[in-house]
């Protein structure tokens, strides 16, 4: 009998698992059906994880159902182990003689042969926990943060009063504005009480913004929290975003389908980072080829979150090695000297690569950040990766490939990077024979034009202002006025010089960012020719020629306007605010 055989062996005997397993038929049988067992609970386990995955309930809870599949598995094969082990124990080493569970009594400070498989099953189990809380655990931690990044968003869209894409006015459906008592700075008592006694002008006024980028008011709460009714509002929009890619009723028209290798529908988390993107516009379904998601984060370093699971996970191994007795200090020992080797071998590499990361965690440089290098290079980021970086002229004549940890040795001049003032400047030079006064109040009127007339396609101003022009026409401010902190005067003219054949002026505005500047110059230009033809300012040809002409006719021909010019010094003034003392 098995059992006889087996108390005839001491447990020192047992030197190895496959030893003590060969000492009984039944242990044999017990291992085979628990890796058969696991196995099974695996490939079970596989099937259900992308069956879970073409579901709705993946899309719309995404960390339940993530949470669902990590701890399924640990679950059935902690089952499985716990119905082994009891079986192991009542049935095949309970039939000792001795009487004894274990089997024939051990050695000091050995195990029995129970004890022995009895560590082996329990080693199954801690590394199956040791699994499932090396998953559980970042499922956790990426919950929170989403927790962290939808409130996040509740205040974008409170600062925004609605998002585009809600359903009606939503804000006001949640908030009631309570105008001031008082007439805010920069509007008079008499058009105060005007705007307050008429429902349009209440509106005028919660749009309103002081000199100082202000808002005036107060907002009340409607409903008891408006958090959750938002994030109602937020699931409501993502199930219609869901439907219209699944029903082919999107721009791609075809029916989407859940669960593919390559994405064809964001989860409600990547779809909430689209469109915080995005400047929360509304995410077209089906827009997007497969897998546009995946291979615009394909180079993104791996988070600590992301790279929990295998330290976990190490960290078990080398618990139960320890547990067994096996010497960690010489596994240690051996994997430092490799860890050793292999960086002297690859010191470039990591030295990019912990650039790389340095350059990620401190946001240094982000795609699509204008950037001068050392060497002179201007252009765009394209690309950053943990060897290279991708330097795109603006032209897109050519791309520079620098290592990116030069990115951090060397000096370079990022126009992106905090930085929301970018001046935009036309010089011109005019004729001796115009009053330089009158020429500075000309270009004043240009500035001014240019602050209210330079859009982009998006009907959005390029020029940062105080107050957003489109709230004096009853419309939200199209964001020119939001998160302006300095305190600068515009447009800005200055008479510069006295050249050969020409008086020197310079006029500049400030634009939202780098790029901004070279559309607005352009349509200065336009509008600084149409005022200079209105107003006969004459530029000179810039030749130097024995002067022939009658200058007192030419004088008689400026002076005839000279009249009108006056007028736009009065209604502009001279082209230099007093209060800024002159300084730029």
């Amino acid at each position: 009998m098995a059992g006889d055989e087996l108390s005839q062996i001491t447990a020192g005997q047992f030197e190895t698992v496959p030893h003590l397993l060969a000492t009984s038929e039944g242990l044999q049988i017990a291992f085979i059906i628990m890796t058969a067992g696991i196995i099974g609970i695996v490939a079970i386990y596989k099937r259900f994880s992308s069956w879970m995955a073409s579901q709705r309930f993946y899309y719309e809870r995404p960390h339940i159902s993530k949470f669902l599949r990590s701890v399924m598995l640990p679950i059935i094969a902690i089952i499985l182990i716990a119905a082994i082990n009891v079986h192991v124990q009542t049935n095949v080493l309970a039939e000792d003689p001795g009487g004894q569970a274990g089997g024939a009594a051990a050695p000091d400070g050995a195990l029995s042969a129970g004890e022995t498989f009895a560590k082996i099953l329990n080693t199954f189990t801690i590394i199956v926990v040791g699994y499932a809380a090396s998953h559980i655990i970042p499922i956790i931690l990426t919950k929170r943060d989403r927790t962290i990044d939808e409130k996040g968003d509740f205040d974008a869209w409170f600062e925004m009063r609605g998002f585009p894409d809600d359903d009606g006015d939503l804000f006001h459906k949640l908030y009631k504005w309570i105008p001031p008592k008082e007439a805010p700075e920069g509007m008079d008592a008499e058009e105060f009480d005007k705007l307050t006694g008429t429902e349009e002008g209440r509106v005028q006024l919660e749009r309103f913004h002081t000199t100082k980028g202000n808002p005036i008011g107060m907002y009340e709460k409607r409903v008891k929290d408006p958090l959750e009714a938002w994030k109602k509002s937020e699931r409501a929009k993502y199930a219609k975003y869901y439907a219209s890619c699944t029903s082919g009723d999107n721009q791609s028209g075809m029916k989407l389908k859940p669960g593919m290798k390559l994405a064809e529908i964001y989860p409600i988390d990547l779809w909430r980072e689209e469109k915080r993107l995005s400047g929360y516009e509304r995410i077209v379904p089906g827009a997007h080829p497969p897998g546009y998601a995946a291979k615009k984060r394909h180079e993104l370093p791996k988070s600590i979150k992301q790279l929990m699971p295998i330290g976990l996970f190490a960290a078990t191994i080398l618990g139960v090695l320890g547990w067994w007795g096996v010497d960690l200090f010489v596994v240690a020992t051996a994997t430092g000297g490799f860890s050793i080797g292999l960086g002297l071998a690859l010191q470039e590499t990591m030295k990019n690569y912990f650039a790389y990361l340095r350059i990620r965690k401190d946001n240094v440089l982000e795609e699509g950040d204008r950037i001068q290098l050392e060497s002179g290079y201007n252009g765009y980021v394209h690309r950053i990766t943990p060897l290279v970086t991708y330097v795109r002229d603006a032209l897109n004549e050519s791309v520079a490939v620098v290592p990116t940890s030069s990115l951090v040795e060397s000096q370079i001049i990022n126009y992106t990077k905090e930085n929301q003032l970018v001046p935009a400047t036309v010089k011109v030079g005019v004729s001796y024979l115009n009053d330089p006064r009158q020429v500075e109040a000309i270009l004043t009127k240009v500035g001014r034009r240019a602050m209210r007339e330079i859009v982009d396609p998006n009907g959005k101003h390029l020029v940062r202002q105080y107050q957003c022009p489109y709230l004096n026409q009853n419309k939200p401010s199209c964001g020119c006025d939001k998160n302006l902190h300095a305190d600068v005067t515009q447009p800005v003219v200055r008479f510069q010089n006295f050249n050969d054949s020409s008086l020197d002026f310079a006029l500049w505005v400030y634009v939202r960012n780098y790029g901004a500047q070279f559309k607005a110059t352009t349509e200065m230009r336009i509008i600084m020719y149409e005022e200079f033809k209105r107003y006969d300012i004459r530029i000179p040809w810039p030749i130097r020629t024995i002067y022939q002409g009658d200058e007192k006719k030419e004088a008689e021909e400026i002076g005839a306007l000279d009249e009108e010019r006056s007028k736009v010094i009065d209604e502009y003034g001279e082209g230099t605010d007093k209060r800024d003392g002159g300084e730029e």
